[in-house]
């Protein structure tokens, strides 16, 4: 029996392996994280112990903070916080390869619904100057079209009931500034790295709509005191695996109960805009501080999630295991270029032209991965909140100039079948999405209202009822042009299945006239 990977066994791992270039036990926490999966700990963790290592600077520790499950706590405090991050792609010679490197910068793992009262005074520690996030779209219990506070959450009506035993991401942030305000303490900055558009104005927007609804000085004093900065950030890390943990275990000669796995790429742009110091991430390739981080948002947004989400949704109905093999499937990759390179890529005015075209080849090459197989249903959850901003907005844009969106809105209609929670093998799968009863009440209305109508309309009526759900849509149903695409898209994908809708959409573009000189 192997043992564990701890501070002890650090000088005894292979040459190969790289480590914390720095004296681990004076290191003093600075950053407090919610949300801490394998993204951060692939990305925001791993940076900060590059950043820690070459400015010498050991006062940003970060204490993590799990919002459900204690199982990375349970996998993490026997190792005293140490993981490993195993980076893979392919080779020259289409190899897979890999590098493996222990993180130290993640000194303790708290479980909120354990002890939410330590989480809050970690917040309200003089220590700590950032307050970091990655709880995913739908942990800011916003509404996907409109992005204001969901005050129906259950969480977010449990916290403004019970404000010292908060349950949501907002309400444990307002409690803790509440204390930091109360025991005057100095700044601090909140940093979403989540893939939210314009993610620091949108934390700001809720955290203040919730501070003022229960206390007009503490939205002031937060509003005077903090900085909420827009932050971008780019790197597939899928979900590790039984065998992620036998092979990295395996190449560090002990076990490693939790490493995290991902692409060696990484893009990571954040404003600089900090309220008491930050760590000098910049240290790392591929991370930049900017003035305004909007135009990479709202490049990654548009060309990385949302044909992400386009390969993962029409994949998994072929049963396709993986997005690296909905990649090497001619007609999904074919079908995805070109929604890139036709329907999105023009939406981003003011980008060369070569730069988009560099960048849409980057991504398919890097989706392709054979290194780093990411699961098709992990990329399909919680497809209400990500649909929205991933591809309605690009939609919304593309409507306004008069300009045409078909593979755009399969993509769209690919998210609603899905949501059967059936593949073209006849596997059932389960739905995971925050909306998923309310989403199933609609799919089933609209199968009711189609059922009803005219053989010649039912395809229509359904997609009306449909794109009449204003969470999602907002107030698209009132666009025909955007309702007959998804009528279409929605009829074929149940009649001709996927490849059959792929080949039709082939067929229609073929048949349209070429543009004018």
């Amino acid at each position: 029996m192997r043992a564990r990977l701890n501070p002890q066994s650090l000088p005894r791992l292979s040459e190969a392996v790289a480590r914390p270039a720095y004296e681990r036990g004076r290191v003093t926490p600075g950053i407090v994280h919610l949300g801490i999966g394998a993204f951060h700990r692939a990305h925001q963790a791993a940076v900060t112990d590059l950043a820690m290592a070459v400015s010498g600077d050991l006062s940003w520790g970060i204490v993590g903070v799990s919002l459900r499950s204690p199982d990375t706590r349970d996998a993490l405090a026997p190792q005293h916080g140490l993981y490993t991050l195993a980076l893979r792609d392919a080779g020259p010679d289409g190899q897979p390869r890999e590098q493996l490197r222990v993180i130290g910068s993640l000194l303790e793992v708290l479980v909120a619904p354990e002890n939410p009262g330590a989480v809050l005074e970690r917040i309200a520690h003089p220590q700590i100057r950032i307050v970091s996030l990655t709880v995913t779209e739908k942990g800011y219990s916003l509404e996907p079209a409109t992005g204001q506070l969901r005050w129906d959450d259950p969480d977010i009506r449990h916290d403004l009931a019970h404000p010292a035993r908060p349950r949501s991401a907002i309400g444990m942030l307002a409690r803790g500034l509440a204390l930091r305000r109360e025991r005057g303490l100095g700044p601090l900055t909140l940093l979403s790295c989540d893939n939210l558009h314009a993610n620091g104005d949108t934390l700001r927007r809720l955290v203040l709509a919730y501070a003022l609804l229960q206390d007009a000085g503490l939205a002031a004093w937060i509003d005077g005191n903090c900085t909420f900065p827009n932050s971008m950030v780019d790197r597939i890390v899928p979900r590790t695996r039984e065998e992620d943990r036998a092979r990295v275990s395996e190449r560090l000669g002990v076990d490693d109960a939790w490493p995290v796995v991902g692409e060696p790429y990484l893009n990571w742009v954040i404003e600089d805009r900090f309220a008491a110091g930050r760590p000098a991430w910049d240290a790392a390739a591929g991370v930049s501080f900017v003035r305004r981080a909007a135009p990479y948002e709202r490049l990654k947004l548009r060309m990385v999630n949302g044909p992400h989400s386009a390969f993962a949704y029409l994949g998994a109905m072929l049963g396709l295991r993986t997005n690296s093999e909905a990649a090497a499937t001619p007609a999904l990759r074919g079908y995805v270029d070109d929604m890139l390179r036709l329907e999105v890529a023009p939406t981003l005015r003011g980008m060369p032209q070569a730069t988009l075209d560099e960048y849409r080849q980057r991504f398919l090459a890097r989706v392709a991965n054979p290194a780093l197989p990411h699961l098709t249903q992990q990329i399909a959850m919680d497809g209400s909140q990500k649909v929205p901003q991933r591809l309605l907005a690009v939609i919304r844009d593309r409507l306004r100039r008069g300009e045409g969106f078909s593979r755009l809105a399969l993509a769209v209609a690919a998210w609603l079948h899905y949501l059967r929670g059936r593949d073209e093998q006849g596997q059932a799968y389960a739905i995971q999405d925050p909306l998923a009863a309310a989403l199933e009440e609609l799919l089933a209305r609209a199968d009711a209202a189609a059922a009803s109508a005219s053989p010649g309309r039912a395809a229509h009526r359904r997609a009306l009822v449909v794109a009449g759900y204003k969470p999602v849509f907002g107030k698209l149903a009132g666009q025909p042009a955007f309702v007959d695409a998804l009528a279409e898209h929605l009829e074929r994908l149940r009649t001709l299945g996927v490849l059959g809708t792929l080949a039709a959409l082939e067929r229609d573009a073929a048949e349209q006239p070429a543009p004018a000189d």
